[in-house]
């Protein structure tokens, strides 16, 4: 299965594994990528010798390409960088931030750079400060998200129609079905962030895990958008905020609520009540908690079964 993002990483499939906060460590990124698709570690939970020893963790799990993705929003970002570098990754994913700030440092180091958005602006934005592939991310996905509540598949063929470099299509993807129909619209590939978080390699909590796979229609809700626009699980720090929102709150009153480390309560640690519990929209769709090896495995079946019944389908 060759294209550009199979071409551009040096991977079997056109698969991005996201790299989520308090999920996305070594074990889910040397499994992703040993499974032929591109493993990603998500650094923007992680101290800088956290994220170095990650990184000399997954080189010596795999042979096999794999990412790191920073938020441009962490604080230590300079420190981020520098690990990056002097480790010899390969691939950085940036989002939360103006790309042209780390763009072409990175790339003066060989990295190969693909930047997260949310709209048409800013991925005209990431083509103008030169790298070399887009995420573009729908509203549907979980984890931090865009204010103009695009859907991924009004997205895909908007961003399409403006720029040539390569599209990695994110959001409400979790199956093989849907990476078709986002290729169809455009995508050149797709990233999976919910579907890997309920995975045995992730290393999100299992509380979270099974109540992922527990989730259905209508569990989640995009909120906090006067901090940083967050999908969440409805629990009791969800029906907090909203409580909030109720009363006419302010920015100040958001902020001292969220507190800190309020994700890794929930996600990293298990906190189903006060913890900040991110994931997309396609959980509805997670039934079970698989091996990473598996979920792909499934992934590449389902394309493969539904690019047939497409082409059945289209000679009648």
């Amino acid at each position: 299965m060759q294209n550009k993002i199979t071409q551009l990483f040096g991977i079997k499939y056109p698969i991005i594994q996201a790299g989520m906060v308090w999920a996305s460590g070594w074990e889910l990124a040397s499994a992703a990528s040993n499974a032929g698709i591109l493993g990603v570690i998500g650094a923007g939970s992680m101290y800088p010798e956290i994220l170095r020893e990650h990184i000399q963790k997954c080189k010596k799990a795999t042979n096999n390409p794999f990412g790191v993705n920073i938020p441009m929003l962490y604080p230590e970002i300079d420190k981020l960088m520098e690990i990056i570098i002097s480790e010899g990754v390969k691939i950085v994913f940036t989002s939360a931030g103006n790309p042209k700030t780390w763009t072409s440092h990175l790339k003066a180091h060989g990295i190969t750079v693909v930047h997260v958005v949310s709209s048409v602006k800013f991925a005209l934005k990431a083509k103008e400060a030169g790298v070399d592939a887009i995420v573009a991310e729908g509203f549907e996905a979980g984890g931090h998200n865009g204010r103009d509540e695009t859907t991924t598949f009004t997205l895909i063929p908007m961003v399409k129609e403006k720029i040539t470099i390569p599209i990695i299509a994110a959001g409400g993807i979790a199956t093989g079905q849907g990476m078709l129909a986002a290729m169809i619209l455009g995508a050149d590939g797709v990233q999976v962030g919910s579907r890997f978080v309920a995975s045995e390699e992730a290393s999100s909590h299992i509380n979270f895990k099974n109540l992922v796979v527990g989730s259905k229609e209508g569990d989640t809700q995009l909120t906090l958008k006067e901090l940083a626009p967050v999908r969440l699980l409805k629990n009791k720090f969800y029906n907090d905020v909203q409580a909030l929102y109720a009363k006419g709150t302010t920015k100040e009153e958001l902020i001292e609520l969220l507190g800190r480390a309020r994700a890794k309560k929930g996600m990293f640690e298990g906190d189903l009540e006060e913890g900040e519990l991110e994931i997309g929209q396609v959980s509805g769709l997670i039934h079970n908690i698989l091996p990473v090896s598996k979920i792909v495995e499934n992934m590449i079946t389902e394309f493969e079964k539904a690019k047939k019944i497409l082409i059945l389908n289209a000679e009648f």
